[in-house]
């Protein structure tokens, strides 16, 4: 019986579905270790533990400051694990136990995110890479969501590729009821959800809107999530230049994202840069045909179940997308092939991979 800390800083975060799915699927395959839950202090009432073996401990330290670095390194010492996982880069890197730590991509590294100060955003990354680099070399195992960031994780860390693990990802079918978007009724849309950053590309995914817009004028495009400064600065750009029919409802429900993955004429995925795609995936679990861009992991992630566009070519995405949403023979089959691929993945499997990397790490037999 070993004690293991796994750090769920980001559990209720967009980035922390990795996290609370593991601990989810853990309860219910190890009822032998020991499971503290670091966890913020306003997300201690989302976590109720359904194996007596899994225990919430507040840890009020923030990701990236001067208080993980020494406030959380103090904590961690002071409950005295065995083996702890870091579900993040970021983590009290003067920490000499045993840990584990997920990479999720290197995207941070390489795009700027505008809603930050320039300065502070461009010190903090050059800090970001040396912690990539540090923590990947003192990591007994460094998981990773799929073989295109093992290697990108290799090369640019410089550490043995042999002591990187891909444990791919899931996606679990939304349970709440399909939610209408009153908006959006008897009106053919395209979709896509998430955070609007650089590398998300939805620039360029409303300029080939306003070319399908010639060939198909009723479509709608919706751009689901949270309305932050970003998402402001590209509806504010839309009203400007005059076009139409671009809809930001906002954060949406989970009813309401079950509904709009089911009733889009397809999903469009136009990212520069991902780890592993979740969103995707989980737009095939519910039917939805996926138009993708064929940058990073994505084409690895979803194989023949979407069809592929150059992401900075307007023109490109626009042909391959009208050639999905104005052909049902070819929509119902990627609606087939979407069902089979999402099969292939299970957050459940990805539990029980991590679970054999925590007894190896316990064990001392992970590459160091």
């Amino acid at each position: 019986m070993s004690k293991i800390i796994i750090d769920a800083r980001e559990y209720r975060t967009t980035t922390g579905r990795y996290v609370e799915r593991l601990i989810h699927y853990l309860q219910e395959i190890d009822h032998e270790n020991n499971y503290l839950i670091l966890l913020k202090p306003k997300d201690m009432d989302s976590f109720v533990p359904t194996n007596n073996k899994f225990t919430a401990v507040p840890c009020p330290y923030k990701e990236f400051t001067f208080r993980e670095q020494i406030s959380l390194l103090r904590q961690i010492k002071e409950l005295k694990p065995d083996l702890v996982h870091f579900g993040m880069v970021q983590q009290p890197i003067a920490y000499r136990g045993r840990v584990v730590t997920t990479m999720h991509d290197l995207t941070t590294i390489r795009f700027r995110n505008p809603a930050k100060n320039w300065l502070v955003f461009t010190i903090k990354r050059y800090v970001y890479i040396w912690v990539n680099r540090i923590v990947a070399a003192k990591s007994s195992e460094v998981m990773v969501p799929s073989e295109f960031v093992k290697e990108d994780v290799a090369k640019f860390t410089r550490i043995n590729s042999r002591k990187i693990a891909v444990t791919y990802e899931g996606a679990d079918k939304i349970k709440d009821s399909p939610e209408p978007i009153e908006e959006l009724l008897d009106k053919p849309f395209i979709m896509y959800t998430g955070r609007p950053l650089p590398h998300k590309n939805l620039e360029k995914l409303i300029s080939s809107f306003s070319i399908i817009k010639k060939d198909y004028p009723d479509l709608v495009l919706v751009l689901a999530g949270k309305r932050n400064g970003l998402y402001k600065k590209i509806k504010r750009d839309v009203i400007a230049s005059g076009q139409v029919d671009v809809i930001f409802p906002g954060f949406v429900s989970e009813g309401q994202l079950r509904w709009l993955y089911e009733n889009c004429r397809a999903y469009i995925f136009p990212s520069l840069s991902e780890g592993f795609g979740l969103p995707g995936l989980e737009a095939m679990v519910h039917g939805a045909p996926v138009v993708s861009s064929s940058y990073t992991c994505l084409p690895e992630i979803y194989g023949n179940a979407a069809e592929y566009f150059d992401p900075q070519d307007e023109t490109d995405m626009a042909k391959v997308i009208l050639s999905v949403i104005k052909s049902e023979a070819k929509r119902k089959k990627l609606i087939e092939e979407g069902h089979s691929r999402a099969r292939k993945y299970s957050w459940k499997k990805m539990a029980e991979e991590t679970l054999e990397i925590y007894k190896n790490a316990i064990s001392g037999n992970s590459l160091k």
